[in-house]
This record gives structure tokens, C-alpha cells and sequence, in this order.
């Protein structure tokens, strides 16, 4: 067999003997046989290896290395090395891969390298273009002299530290590495070496160069440009004595007590090890108490001379992606570097040999530290080619006369080094940290400028071109001084086995403080040219930033507050124009407009700018208050526009009426287009106008124009400037309070007679008009049916494909079971394969339910970084999108980039044997190299190449090159790209878990596995996919490179995970919990087919509708061009086909809703399980014997309890009829007096039975007792407040009461002193003077005006519980109140029931907690806020009542229901002794949706697709720019944070099909009793506010028994039109539903 001759080293010896002492007998290149000394390899690959002989091979099992090695460090005791060598420092260079595939490469070399480390020997360019040369040796990287000519450095020259002459360049010559000048180095070291100690002392290390040698002609001692390194110092290390071994803290997971015995036997017995053999020979996986043998101590001191200084050091930075187009390259020159200063160990250092290879762990060794260093000039040179492109903008940088000085600090005390720094200035002297490491690093550039090239989409309605680029220049200079304080963390308590910061851990303990950091630029000059155009910013401009206060974590975690300000010195930027063709830089004075973009105001100011640890932006008052700025341009203007709240539209709306505002601002359009401008004045004026007549008709609200006739009133003034028209206004108006709708002639009519305009814009205002229609007016809705709807997981179609699986409630089962031994490895397993799916709050409880100890460290390490990513993605989850979140793509790309890496190398670890997966990604397309070359030699050929203007084009040499890379394709490319995607979709790829990797699986549970549901591999769930997917999508910068790779990388991870897993992240996309809403689905799928991806290489774009049409292979998706004017489906709506495949896919992803269920909720029931109710009805369904004596005591408890209550009616109905004919007080009456008591008696004994049987409530009986006294304490309540006039009871109910008198006699006068006794009223009522009537009287009154039904009416008058106004207990309740409140609220700001709620704190000491719930948001995201508001109330140690109003009675019931399908520990917050929940209170419950949803549902699909109807027809007037940015506008609202978060998700919880999903999954404890107030409005009761969605309302439900918001029929505390198991437990809980006015 043929070997392959391979390089060996020869050994040749020469030296001499000595014989007896005097005769010498010299050798010279004697070489011994090979089987004496055997050849090593000559190459360095082969001698760094395990065989590292040549002529041999080295059995290293038979070498007793540690043995030898050993015993010949013990035959040294002291060693002295002196040496002294020349040569030329090599240039290094690395390519680092990030995660995300970005290379950042790095150069460095000695020497003024202009080239920037081209290759030697090759390509050369000068500013014309490219030839072939030989490179001179003055070019190369340990040159010393510059190869251009004089005049091309000459504007160098005055930032360099020294003069340096130059001299003109000579014709190239070949390469001779002789001519180079080498470093000299000499080294001398010695050392000592003990069984105890092992010390090192460096007295002198030095390595000298010099640019020109005397002999070369240089005399001058002046003109000798030297670099000096000078290093001494010592290192020891020892063996720690007892003293230092009692300080020593581990860091083990688990801490061990060793007594102060054992630590002297460590320190001083026989059995310890030598230092030399704990340096190289530790002891691996040690047990804890033979850890400490592995423990060293050391010190070591390191002084840097202060003549080191180093010339000039040429460095290039770049970065590039395989993907992206463009790339950045910076070369610099630094020039006089210098440094001086010490670094020594702290005082006891410790370390432990056993974790010497875990980098982390050097935070644990921070020395102590006093260094400088500074670079006294550093400029780019113009033939280094510097430049960052993106593939949009390409940018020039220049940069002269920049300084460094750095200043590293720690470990001092400033106590001790005050004496040793008294000759330096004040920022030596103050800066001193004990604790960490301080670095303050002050930069100043003199000038830095940046000039750019953009490309621009063409847009002819504003006179943008194709050919025309924007082109931008700025220079100026840059003084600042940053500070960087690594510090531990405050932890105050040991965290080594729970999911907080882990103190154990440096990258977890430490924190890193930029507090006090400011940097400055001053602007020289700064412009940017578009065409005609030309915007200017005044020079001397000023702009700084200081940090106010800045602590993050090693994750970059953490909170920023800083002050940016600004000063255009009086001036303001200009914005110029001329005619079209004509450069503003060649145009006349004449030629040219031009105008101030800022009023005075605006011209300067400050203010603080926070960021918060997701990228959101907010901003507040400036913390420097001296010239801090009040008005109408302070802080709060620049917080409304990129963070609003709910200050900020009154605000924006006054400076919309600041008319020096506006008319500089119309100036500005009038410069960009005429046509703009004109529109835009219209508008402001009639903004304007309304303005005026809101003020001159006192409304400064909506509720101001109402009613109907003041409505009209406005709307004559605004049309016509008088009121002429409000006859003709009124009829409209009614008609749409009415619910019939706009009535489209009349207002058509009405508009042409009083708009100038009218003609001009007919068919836009027709158009308009319509919509209006559409808005305003009624619209047909499905209605809702009843169904049987069993939970998902419980589905027997999708049962079965759990069943390999635990289940939520079997994990946490196995988790509490046995806990005094380790999991087994199986089930560790799989708990880290499931760990994505679950919640946040599922993974946090399973890492703190068992110790690290207990658990397997692959899966441990898995289920960590699991929860740190659900961490991060949970505070994403509420604070994405829009410009309050601009720089959160920069917050999430690392954290992006290594979740969707480390799942990618986990698919590559456990992949598939199948080696004919063609659709399988290349397991390297993110971490091997794409070609041998460097990052930075591809980046200067892309330089050179855009040179000749080949950046738009690929060569075909190129366009060939990136074909021939295919294999690199990312998972998301290899699917678009594939030929055949019904095929190719197909192919299977089953999930491997790395448990089966390790073999702890079955071979039985791998063929279960074969055949389960597939969840794959990735460390980033559905769920958190969707959510960072969303975010990227509705971010202000989604066309930035950051956003598009951030939402490539998400796709490629989508696309690397079975086809499930697609599906499940496009459900949870627009759908909160996964639920399905299509409205929100379909905005989303909008946005991600027209995904930007213009930063990308047209070779490496997806095609998105073939990459979801593989994940989707019954769908064709549709194409957007395919719907516009000319396209085949024109006629179609684009919207519809979109909504049509969000239904699809809501329906196929049912199995991962099916399958979220099984892992993340706790089934405690089948449907199939009997619904437990009172035992005295089980009991009648029971013959049992035993049964029976069980029974007796509940069975004599409720006999009593009836028999009381039968008592207490009797003697009841005695003391009514005596209260009518005696005309007493129920005080005064003693049959009233004794019904009272017997009453209290009935409620002790009906509380008897409670105890012995909590569901006693569910029997007909107790449930009727319950509803009477709940009737009886309203009507109670009502006559107190009316007696002892409380809050505005008295006026409402006389309000009340003329209403109703004048509804059922319309005839009669308003005055209702007179009555003829028909009907209820016998007498006339004054509840402003109750005092007057008897109480009977009123009690009548206040019943005939409380409820609705007639028969209600008669049964709660007849019953002597509620005329004898028996009161609650008097006394302090152990209760706390957890309030929800409706659609529209402020949450915990609210002031919802709060006169009533105060009174019940003082009164009887209840305290109310209000959930933070949002205006409109979606039930999940409210749940979790009242989730909130259930541990403020469990933390006051009390029992809990649930109080619900309108939305908010569904958000409570869905956030019990989280709370009982949750974790043990979130469970027992229902159920906890003394702190659990204990009843529901429903307040005109929406829990069941209701037909406003429906409708308004119907209304927003009807008029998108009217929108997208007209847009098509203006589509012929416009230019494919414009349309195309209207429908990128449309796309963004469709898909922006408040549509998804308000419209999506708050809208589609008055939705039956999001009533429906949420009762579907529902679980509810059946020992709550649910009281429930249904509200009907009347004509006579109905608010002028609400009248018109009252009869809407009406007009969808078909029906007027309703509050204006819910039917009478749905307002009930249990679901209506879904039917399971969980709707009997609710049905048995439901104490009545009595209905009232409202």
C-alpha cells in the first residue's frame, strides 16, 4: 500500500566532551539512529498531535507520563533561563463566526500596513483602479515608512505625536523578508521549585525594535522611531494553609460544612498531593470533600515599564455575512502606542484546579489592577479601503487625529493608594474600586467624517428618480470618556438551585455599570442631496449623550438612563430645492428655495431617554434642570411621539393647533410637493375651524356633543359656518342613533351643497360616504348555537397521538413523587424535550420543584436555557413594535442568534441516519466557512470590484462561485428553493431527543416515539417563535439588515423543526394563547409575505409563498400582484384569499392547540367523570347502607336547617302583616325583632352544613335560601344609601323613579305630584326626602324600580326576608376583594366602584385589590394581570372573593381557570387554608361574548376589503411607488402592535368564537358559589351616550332585553353555547340570576 512520504525533523547534535576535566573532544552533526531517537514530524499539525513521532509510534497507555513527569520536576529545585533572540512578529489574523452566521474578522500587525494586509506579492490598487505589482517592502505590514508621496500625507502630518520625514517611493521591487528590520528580545527567567511552592521570577523581559539602523544612515537619535515592551514581575503558587482553607467558598451547587480538623489535615498531612502535581495532574470529578485537595493558592505580580511604548500598529475589523450583501471593513493605523502601569493577584487567592478550563471562571479571579495605556494618533489612511455597506447605503469613513487613553483599575482601596497618587490628577485619585474592575476610557477624535451613498426607490409624485442617489456627508469631532465598572451583584441569598441569579455563577453574579459615561460630537459639517433637494445642518452644531445611570448584567440585561441634548446654536437645519434636473450645490441664489425646518424652540434642548431592558423607549425631564425646558417643545412633546400615553394625543393635538407650528411644517411639505401642501393646509384649516367651534359651543369633550340636536347643531356650524342646517342634519343623525344606518342620498346631498370640493373629489368622497355607511349602521352576523365541545386534549381524535407523552398533571406527579431520590433519566429526558412547549411559569415551577442535583446535566443545562429564553420572550411578549421599540431588533438579535444556533446544532447532533434527506439543511451553513479565504480579503475584493461599478451586478465568474455554494443553503432556502414541494414536504423527519442519544430510552419507547406526535428539537417554542416573529414584523425598523436577519433566522429554525412546528408558530402569530383568531392571522400573514428582504443577495431571498406552501401542502397562497388592477383575481378581494388560508391553517393547527393543552394544562376531570354536587343529592342516588350512616349528621344538619329557615318564614310573614297594620318601624315591631333573630338562626344552621359539605350550595333548597338573602342585602344596601344619603343614590333614584312614571303615563305632565293610584304606584315617592315615607313604602318603591321581571318583582315584595332589611354581622371580615373590570379601563388606576369599595375598608376592614387590566386587550394578557392581583391578595394572608364587571367577568373565570390548570404551586392559590378563593361575583358577565362582537367583526372585514376595492381603482392614477408604499402603510396598521394587541386581541373577546375556545379549555372549582346581575335597559333608562349601540345591539341580537352590551339571555356565570362537563360544575355553582334595570 502506497504511504505518502511525510516531512520529518532530523536531530543532529555538536557541542563536545570533556575528559578529565581539561581534554576537549569536539562533535559536529551527529545524528543518532531513529531506534535511539526517534524523527518527530516536521509539520506542526502532526507534532501537535497524539502521535507526534515520525519514525515511531508512542503507546501513551504504557507511559506512565504523570510518573515521569513528576519525578523530573522533583530532581529541580531551582532553574535559571536566560535568552536572546531576533525576528519579525508575524501579522495575526482571525475570522470569528457569531451566532446568526455574521464573520467579525480581525487583522493586526507592527507596522503602518496602508494596505491593510493585503496579500504579499498580489493586488494593488491606487485611487484609479486596479494593476498587478510585486509589493515593496515599505508597504508590507512591518513597514516603516509610508509608500505614498508627500503631498498625499501632508494633512496627517499636524495630528502625528512627532515629525516624521518622509521619502518618496521607488519602483516595486520583490519581497526579501532580510531587508525588514527584526525585534530583539531577550528574555530572563528563573525560578524555584518545592513541594509546597513553585515561584517564578521574570527580572527582565524586553523586546526593542527599531525602524532605521546606523548602519542604513540614520544617525539622528532624534529620527530613531523605536517600540519597547519591558516586563517584569513574579508568580507563586503554593499549597493553602488552614487559615486561607477556611475562606475558601467552592462554588458548589450544594455547600459542605469541613471541620477546622480536617482543614489542618489537608493544609499539613501526609496525604497531600505537591503543587507541580495538582498543576498538571488535578484530580478530576473529585468528590466535594476531596475538592479542597485541588485548591491552590497563588500570587503574581506583573510590572509594565514605563518605557514601553510601541510605534505604529496597523489593525483592520471587519465583518460580513454568506447572505447579506455589503459588508464593513476598518483599517487603522495606531501610532505611539504606550503603556505602563501593575497588575497583581488580591490578597488569599484561591483556585481550584478541577474548573481551571471553564472560561467563565476567570471572573473569579479579577486581579488587581492599576494600568494605562494610550494611542497618542489614530487615522484611517485613504489606500485601506475602509467601508461599511449594507447593501442600501455604502459609507466612506474618514478619520484623523484620534486619541486613546485607557485607565484600568481595581482592587485597591482609595484609602491606600491616596499617598501613591497625590502627584496625579483628580481622575487618578477618586476612581479607585475595591470591588471589580473600573475601566474609564477617554476618546477624542479631531476629525471623523462619514460619506454615503443610499440608494432610493423611485417615487415620481415627489420627484424621485431611479437614477438619483441620496448622498450624505458628516464631519466633525468626537471627545468623550467612557466608564465601565464590572462589579458582583448585590445577591443577597443563595440561588444555586432555583431559576433566579445564580451567585455560583461569575456570568450570573456580575454586573457591569456605564454610569457617568458621556460622549459629544461636535458637527463641522453635515449634509445630504437628493436630486434637486438638499438639507443642511448648521455647523458647530452640538449633540451629546451622558449616562445618567446604567446597569446591566453579562447578558446585557439591565436598564439605561441617559441625557441626550442638543444645540444648533440659533440656527436652524435648512431644507433647499430647486427645479428638477438641477444640482442645489450649481444653482443660482436664484434658483433656489429654501427654508428653516425648526422653530426656535425646537432648536435646542434636553431631555432623558430611557431604555428598558427589551429596547422600549421612553422619555422623560431632563435630569440637569439648568436649562431644562417647559411648554409646549418640552419632554412630554418628543415622549408622545415616540412612546404616547394617555397624556400624549392631548398633547400632539395642541401642538396641532399651534399655527406657527403647522405653518412652518406646511412650508417644509410646500418644498417636498405643491399638491401635498394643498391638501394638507385644507385639512389644518378645518382642524382648525372644529377647533374654534368646539371652543365657542363649550365642548372640550365627546360627551359635550351629545345629544342628537347639539350633534347636529356642531355639524351645521363646521359645514355651512351657521346653524341653517340642522334641520336637515337632525333627521340624519336619529336615524343613525336609531341603528338604521347613514342615510347615504341625504348626506351626499348635503355635502355637495357645502364643499367647494365636492365635484372635484366626487367619487373619493362617494367612496368615503359608503364607509361611513358601513361604520355607522347595522350589519347582519352569524348568531351563535349551542354544541357539545369537549376539551382538545381530551379529543379522541388527538388523544392517541399523546399518549407517549406525560401529561401536565403526570409531570408534575413523577416530579413530586419520591423527591428524596434522583429522576429517573427518561423522564429527565423528556421533560427537557417537552420544556418549549410549556409556559413560562410550568418551566420556572419544574426547576424549582426538584434540585440541580436530582436531574441529568444535559437535560438541566437544556431546561435552563429554556427558561432564560421564555424569560426574555415573556417581557417581549407586551412591548414590542412601533418607534417606543426601535432599538429592540438590536437587543434581540444576539439572543436570537444563539437560540436558533444552539437549536440548529441540537437537530445536527441528533439528526437522522437518513442520509437521502435531501430537504435536510446542512448541519454547516451557520458555523463552517464558506471558502478558505478570509472574511477581510473577500471584503477588499468586493471593495476594489464596486470600484468599477460591479456592485449591482454579480460577475458570472461570481454569479457561478454562488451557485457552486448551495450546500450552504439555510433550512428556510433549501425549502423555498425546492423543485417539488409536495414531494419534497413529505419526507419525514422524526424527532430524536438526546436522551435516545444517550441510550436511555427503550428501544419499546422508540418505536412509541416513531409514531407520536412529532415536537422536534428546537430550544425556542412555538410560542416564542411567533412572538419574536411578530415582533420583527411590527417593528418601526423592519427594512434594517438587524430585523431581517433576525426574521431569517426565525424562519430557518421554522423551517429546520417538523411541519407541526410551522404551524403551530403561524397559529400563535396574531393569536393570543394559540386560541386561533383569523382577523389577526391574516394581518400577520400580510406582513410576512411581503417580508423585506432587500439586505439580502437575490440568490440567498426565500420565496415566502413556496416556503409556506411546503409547510401547507393543501393551500395554494395567494399572491398579492395577482389581485391588483390587471392581475387575474382583480375582481377578488386579496384580503379574502388571505382570510380564507388563515382559517385553514387556524383549522389543520388544531392538533398543536390539541397538544399545547395535554403538556400545559392539568385535566383534573375527564368528561366522562360524574360532576360532583351536594351529598344530599348524590345521596338520593345511593341506597348504600353505609351510605347512609355516613349521611346521618349532614342529613340531622339540614333537617335543621330547613326547619329553621321554615320558622323564620313563618314568624316572617307575622311580622309583615303587623308592620302594615301597626304602621311601625321594623325596630319598633317585636314580631320583627323575633323573625330577625330567628333568621340569624336559619344563616348559623345553613353555615353548619356548609362545613359538613362545601358543595351543599348546589341543592335547590339552599340555593333559593342563598338567592333570597342576596336580594335582600341589595335591596338593603340601596334603602341605606337612600336614608343616610350616600353618594348620589338619592338623585339617581328619583331620576329613576320620573322616568318611569313618565313612561307609563306619557300623557301626564312631568310634575308627578298627582297620581291617580293606577298601576304600582299608589303614592307619590320622594327619595330626596325619605324621612317622610314609611319604610315599607320605600322598600316597595325601591323594588318596583330595581328589578325587571313582574314576577320578580312580586316574589322579592312577598318575601318577609327582604322587608325586614336585616343587616350583615357587624365586625371586621376576614376578606379581600380582587376586582375586574370592563372592556374600557384603567386598571389598577381605575376608580371603578370606588366610594363603595372605600367604605368597605373603613367599615368593615375589606380590602380591594383592582387588576392592572388593559382597555381592549385580549383575555390571556388581562388573566395574567389578575393573576397579579390574586398574589398581592394571597400575600395579605386573607380569603378571596372574585368581583367581575362586563369583560372583566371572562378575564376572572379564564384566570381561575390558569390558576386550577396550572402548577401545584399556582394551584394551591385557590385552594390554599386561609387565603383561598371563596366566591364569584358576575357583573353583567360578557363571558359569553356577545352580537356586538360578531358584528363589528362583519364591519372591519366589510370595509378592509372596500379599502382594498378603492385602492385598486385609484391604482390607475398613481405610480407603482406610491401604491405600493399605501398597501406597505396598510400591511403595517393591518399588522401593527395595536391592531394585533387591541383589535385581534382585545375585539375577539366579545367573540363566540372566542368565547367558545375559551370555555372549551375551561376548568372551574365546583366549591365556588357564583352570584350573577343581569342588567335590561329600557327607553326611559337608557343613557343619550349609549343609545345608539343599545339599538344596534338590538338590530344583531334581534332582540331588546340587553344592557346595551350583553344579552340578558348570555350575562350569566356560566357558558351558554358550550357544552361540557365544565358547564355543569358552573351551572351547579350559579346562585341565581335575578334581573335589574340599568
Amino acid at each position: 500500500m502506497y504511504c505518502e512520504p511525510q516531512w520529518r525533523l532530523s536531530l543532529a547534535f555538536s557541542g563536545h566532551l570533556m575528559l578529565f576535566g581539561w581534554i576537549p573532544i569536539p562533535f559536529v552533526n551527529v545524528t543518532l539512529p531513529t531506534w535511539i531517537i526517534p524523527s518527530p514530524h516536521a509539520l506542526l499539525e502532526y507534532l501537535v498531535s497524539s502521535q507526534p513521532l515520525a519514525s515511531a509510534k508512542m503507546k501513551r497507555e504504557e507511559i506512565a507520563l504523570e510518573e515521569i513527569t513528576l519525578a523530573i520536576i522533583d530532581a529541580v529545585e531551582t532553574w535559571d533561563f536566560k535568552a536572546e533572540a531576533v525576528g519579525t512578529p508575524p501579522a495575526l489574523s482571525v475570522d470569528l463566526k457569531l451566532p446568526g452566521g455574521i464573520t467579525v474578522a480581525v487583522e493586526t500587525m507592527h507596522g503602518t500596513d496602508v494596505s491593510g494586509g493585503r496579500p504579499r506579492g498580489g493586488l494593488e490598487t491606487s485611487g484609479h483602479g486596479l494593476y498587478e505589482s510585486n509589493s515593496n517592502s515599505d508597504t508590507l505590514s512591518s513597514c516603516t515608512i509610508f509608500s505614498e508621496n508627500e503631498n498625499s500625507r501632508a494633512r496627517f502630518r499636524r495630528y502625528r505625536t512627532r515629525p516624521v520625514k518622509m521619502k518618496q517611493t521607488t519602483n516595486a521591487v520583490l519581497f526579501d523578508a532580510n531587508k525588514l528590520v527584526p525585534w530583539k528580545g531577550s528574555v530572563h527567567v528563573k525560578g524555584k521549585i518545592a513541594n509546597d511552592c513553585v515561584s517564578v521570577v521574570f527580572p527582565s523581559i524586553s523586546f526593542f525594535h527599531c525602524q532605521r539602523s546606523k548602519e542604513a544612515g540614520c544617525f539622528n537619535e532624534e529620527e530613531l522611531q523605536r517600540s519597547k515592551i519591558s516586563i517584569s514581575g513574579s508568580i507563586a503558587v503554593c499549597l493553602p494553609d488552614a487559615s486561607v482553607l477556611q475562606k475558601v467558598d467552592l462554588h458548589a451547587n450544594v455547600r459542605r460544612k469541613v471541620s477546622t480538623s480536617h482543614l489542618h489535615n489537608l493544609a499539613f498531612g501526609a496525604e497531600k498531593r505537591t503543587v507541580a502535581a495538582i498543576l498538571l495532574f488535578p484530580e478530576k470529578n473529585a468528590a466535594n470533600n476531596r475538592r479542597y485537595q485541588n485548591l491552590l493558592k497563588y500570587e503574581y505580580q506583573l510590572d509594565i515599564g514605563e518605557d514601553t511604548t510601541i510605534d505604529a500598529v496597523s489593525l483592520s475589523v471587519g465583518a460580513t455575512h454568506p447572505m447579506l450583501k455589503g459588508g464593513t471593513i476598518i483599517t487603522t493605523i495606531l501610532e505611539s502606542m504606550y503603556a505602563y502601569g501593575t497588575v497583581s493577584s488580591r490578597p488569599d487567592s484561591i483556585f481550584d484546579m478541577s474548573e481551571f478550563r471553564r472560561k467563565r471562571n476567570i471572573l473569579r479571579h479579577l486581579p488587581a489592577v492599576d494600568f494605562t495605556a494610550g494611542i497618542r494618533n489614530v487615522f484611517i489612511p485613504e489606500e485601506s479601503m475602509s467601508f461599511s455597506d449594507d447593501g442600501q447605503t455604502r459609507c466612506l469613513p474618514e478619520l484623523l487625529g484620534g486619541q486613546i487613553l485607557v485607565r484600568v483599575l481595581g482592587g485597591f482601596n482609595k484609602a491606600e493608594k491616596y499617598n501613591e497618587m497625590q502627584h496625579l490628577d483628580s481622575l487618578s485619585t477618586h476612581h479607585y474600586v475595591e470591588e471589580g474592575i473600573k475601566v474609564i476610557l477617554d476618546v477624542g477624535i479631531a476629525a471623523l467624517a462619514l460619506n454615503n451613498k443610499t440608494n432610493v426607490n423611485e417615487f415620481p409624485e415627489l420627484d424621485i428618480f431611479e437614477d438619483q442617489k441620496l448622498l450624505s456627508t458628516l464631519s466633525g469631532s468626537i471627545d468623550g470618556t467612557v466608564f465601565l465598572h464590572l462589579r458582583p451583584q448585590n445577591l443577597e441569598c443563595f440561588t444555586a438551585d432555583t431559576v433566579s441569579k445564580n451567585i455560583f455563577n461569575p456570568l450570573e453574579a456580575y454586573e457591569i455599570d456605564f454610569t457617568g459615561s458621556k460622549v459629544g460630537l461636535k458637527i463641522i459639517e453635515a449634509k445630504a442631496e437628493l436630486g434637486h433637494r438638499r438639507l443642511i445642518i448648521p455647523s458647530e452644531t452640538t449633540v451629546g449623550l451622558h449616562i445618567v445611570k446604567s446597569v446591566v448584567d453579562m447578558a446585557f440585561d439591565g436598564t439605561t438612563e441617559c441625557e441626550l441634548n442638543w444645540d444648533f446654536q440659533g440656527s436652524s437645519p435648512i431644507l433647499q430645492s430647486t427645479t428638477v434636473g438641477l444640482s442645489p450645490e450649481m444653482a443660482s441664489h436664484e434658483e433656489k428655495e429654501q427654508v428653516n425646518l425648526l422653530i426656535y424652540p425646537l432648536r435646542q434642548g434636553r431631555f432623558n431617554l430611557n431604555v428598558s431592558p427589551v429596547g422600549g423607549l421612553t422619555i422623560t425631564q431632563a435630569v440637569t434642570t439648568r436649562e431644562n425646558k417647559e411648554g409646549l417643545y418640552d419632554w412630554k412633546f418628543f415622549n408622545a411621539i415616540v412612546s404616547p400615553n394617555e397624556e400624549s394625543a392631548g398633547h400632539i393635538m395642541k401642538v396641532l393647533h399651534d399655527k406657527r407650528t403647522m405653518n412652518k411644517l406646511l412650508q417644509v411639505v410646500g418644498l417636498i410637493n405643491k399638491d401635498l401642501e394643498m391638501l394638507s393646509r385644507y385639512l389644518l384649516k378645518q382642524v382648525w375651524r372644529a377647533k374654534e367651534i368646539f371652543d365657542r359651543e363649550g365642548v372640550s369633550g365627546p360627551g359635550h356633543a351629545i345629544p342628537g340636536h347639539k350633534m347636529a347643531r356642531l355639524l351645521s356650524l363646521f359645514l355651512s359656518g351657521d346653524a341653517n342646517q340642522v334641520d336637515d342634519i337632525l333627521p340624519i343623525v336619529r336615524r343613525v342613533v336609531a341603528g338604521d344606518g347613514l342615510d347615504v342620498m341625504k348626506v351626499k346631498e348635503l355635502l355637495r351643497k357645502n364643499l367647494s370640493i365636492y365635484e372635484d373629489y366626487a367619487p373619493e368622497i362617494d367612496r368615503a360616504t359608503r364607509w361611513a355607511e358601513v361604520m355607522l349602521g347595522s350589519i347582519e352576523a352569524p348568531k351563535p348555537f349551542e354544541e357539545k365541545v369537549p376539551p382538545l386534549s381530551l379529543d379522541p381524535i388527538f388523544q392517541g397521538m399523546f399518549d407517549h407523552f406525560p401529561s401536565a398533571d403526570e409531570i408534575y406527579g413523577m416530579l413530586l413523587d419520591k423527591r428524596h431520590l434522583p429522576l429517573d433519566s427518561s423522564f429527565s429526558a423528556m421533560v427537557s424535550i417537552l420544556a418549549p412547549y410549556m409556559s413560562f411559569p410550568q418551566v420556572e415551577y419544574i426547576l424549582q420543584s426538584r434540585p440541580s442535583k436530582d436531574w441529568q446535566p444535559a437535560d438541566l443545562r437544556r431546561l435552563r436555557y429554556v427558561y432564560s429564553v421564555k424569560k426574555k420572550v415573556f417581557e417581549i411578549s407586551e412591548s414590542y413594535g412601533g418607534l417606543s421599540f426601535m432599538p429592540q431588533s438590536f437587543f434581540v438579535s444576539v439572543f436570537v442568534g444563539e437560540a436558533t444556533r444552539a437549536s440548529l446544532r441540537a437537530r445536527g447532533t441528533n439528526r437522522s441516519d437518513n442520509k437521502k434527506d435531501e430537504m435536510r439543511p446542512s448541519d454547516s451553513w451557520q458555523t463552517d466557512k464558506v471558502s478558505n479565504e478570509s472574511a477581510l480579503h473577500s471584503l477588499r475584493k468586493s471593495r476594489q470590484s464596486s470600484s468599477h461599478e460591479s456592485l449591482q451586478r454579480l460577475s458570472p465568474l461570481a454569479e457561478h462561485k454562488e451557485r457552486g455554494l448551495s450546500k450552504f443553503l439555510s433550512p428556510a432556502a433549501r425549502i423555498a428553493s425546492s423543485t417539488n414541494i409536495v414531494q419534497d414536504g413529505n419526507i419525514t423527519r422524526r424527532f430524536q431527543s438526546s436522551s435516545r442519544s444517550q441510550g436511555v430510552l427503550s428501544k419499546e419507547s422508540e418505536n412509541y416515539l416513531n409514531d407520536a406526535f412529532d415536537v422536534g428539537d428546537s430550544l425556542l417554542g412555538p410560542e416564542d417563535v411567533a412572538i419574536l416573529l411578530q415582533a420583527g414584523l411590527t417593528s418601526a425598523m423592519r427594512g434594517s439588515t438587524v430585523v431581517q436577519l433576525n426574521q431569517r433566522m426565525l424562519l430557518d429554525l421554522m423551517a429546520s423543526q417538523p411541519r407541526q412546528f410551522a404551524l403551530a408558530v403561524l397559529c400563535e402569530i396574531g393569536s393570543p394563547g394559540g386560541q386561533g383568531n383569523p382577523r389577526g392571522l391574516t394581518s400577520a400573514l400580510m406582513a410576512l409575505l411581503d417580508l423585506d428582504q432587500s439586505s439580502f443577495k437575490d440568490f440567498h431571498r426565500l420565496n415566502i409563498h413556496q416556503l409556506l406552501e411546503s409547510w401547507l401542502p393543501d393551500l395554494k397562497i395567494p399572491r398579492r400582484e395577482d389581485y391588483l388592477a390587471g392581475g387575474r383575481w382583480a375582481s377578488r378581494s386579496y384580503y379574502d384569499a388571505i382570510y380564507n388560508v388563515a382559517e385553514n391553517i387556524l383549522e389543520e393547527a388544531k392538533i398543536y392547540a390539541a397538544f399545547k393543552g395535554y403538556v400545559q394544562r392539568v385535566r383534573h376531570h375527564d368528561e366522562s367523570d360524574r360532576v360532583p354536587t351536594a351529598k344530599e343529592t348524590e345521596f338520593q342516588q345511593v341506597l348504600d347502607k353505609r351510605s347512609t350512616e355516613d349521611f346521618a349528621q349532614l342529613e340531622k344538619a339540614i333537617t335543621s336547617a330547613k326547619m329553621a329557615i321554615d320558622n323564620a318564614d313563618i314568624q316572617g310573614r307575622k311580622a309583615l302583616k303587623a308592620l302594615q297594620e301597626k304602621n311601625k318601624a321594623i325596630s319598633e315591631c317585636e314580631e320583627g325583632l323575633l323573625a330577625i333573630e330567628l333568621y340569624n338562626s336559619s344563616f348559623e344552621a345553613c353555615r353548619t352544613v356548609l362545613k359538613l359539605d362545601k358543595l351543599a350550595f348546589h341543592a335547590e333548597w339552599f340555593k333559593c335560601f342563598y338567592r333570597r338573602n342576596y336580594d335582600a342585602l341589595m335591596v338593603k344596601s340601596v334603602y341605606d344609601n337612600i336614608v343616610e344619603d350616600i353618594d348620589d343614590v338619592r338623585e339617581w333614584m328619583s331620576r329613576l323613579y320620573k322616568a318611569t312614571i313618565s313612561k307609563s303615563s306619557p300623557m301626564k305632565s312631568e310634575s308627578v305630584d298627582n297620581l291617580d293610584g293606577d298601576g304600582p304606584w299608589e303614592s307619590f315617592v320622594d327619595f330626596k326626602a325619605p324621612k317622610i315615607h314609611m319604610e315599607q313604602d320605600l322598600i316597595d318603591a325601591i323594588i318596583e324600580l330595581l328589578f325587571y321581571d313582574k314576577e320578580e318583582k312580586s316574589s322579592i315584595k312577598n318575601d318577609p326576608l327582604v322587608r325586614l332589611l336585616i343587616s350583615n354581622r357587624e365586625g371586621k371580615y376576614n376578606f379581600t376583594i380582587v376586582s375586574a373590570m370592563g372592556v374600557i379601563t384603567e386598571g389598577k388606576k381605575g376608580v371603578e366602584l370606588e366610594p363603595a369599595l372605600r367604605r368597605l375598608k373603613e367599615q368593615r376592614n375589606i380590602t380591594t385589590v383592582r387588576a392592572d387590566t388593559g382597555t381592549a386587550r385580549s383575555l390571556e394578557y388581562n388573566a395574567v394581570q389578575i393573576q397579579k392581583a390574586v398574589d398581592e391578595a394571597i400575600r395579605l394572608k386573607k380569603p378571596y372573593g372574585i368581583l367581575g364587571y362586563s369583560q372583566g367577568c371572562p378575564n376572572a373565570l379564564l384566570a381561575e381557570s390558569m390558576l386550577l390548570s396550572g402548577p401545584p404551586s399556582q394551584q394551591e392559590k385557590l385552594t390554599s387554608h386561609g387565603c383561598q378563593l371563596v366566591c364569584r361575583q358576575l357583573l353583567f358577565s360578557a363571558a359569553n361574548g356577545s352580537m356586538h362582537g360578531p358584528a363589528t367583526e362583519a364591519k372591519i372585514h366589510r370595509l378592509i376589503v372596500m379599502c382594498e376595492s378603492f385602492f385598486k381603482y385609484q391604482q390607475g392614477y398613481c405610480s407603482r411607488a406610491f401604491t405600493s408604499l399605501v398597501l406597505d402603510i396598510l400591511t403595517g396598521l393591518l399588522d401593527s402592535a395595536p391592531f394585533q394587541k387591541f383589535v385581534a386581541g382585545g375585539g375577539g373577546t366579545f367573540l363566540h368564537r372566542g368565547s367558545r375556545a375559551f370555555w372549551r379549555e375551561a376548568q372551574h372549582l365546583p366549591t365556588i358559589p357564583t352570584c350573577v346581575l343581569r342588567g335590561v335597559l329600557e327607553e326611559h333608562t337608557t343613557p343619550e351616550s349609549l343609545e345608539m349601540i343599545s339599538n344596534l345591539l338590538t338590530k344583531a341580537a334581534g332582540s331588546n332585553q340587553h344592557d346595551s352590551q350583553v344579552h340578558v339571555y348570555d350575562a350569566v356565570g356560566r357558558p351558554v353555547y358550550t357544552k361540557n362537563r365544565n358547564s355543569r360544575v358552573l351551572e351547579y355553582c350559579e346562585m341565581g340570576k335575578y334581573c335589574l334595570y340599568t
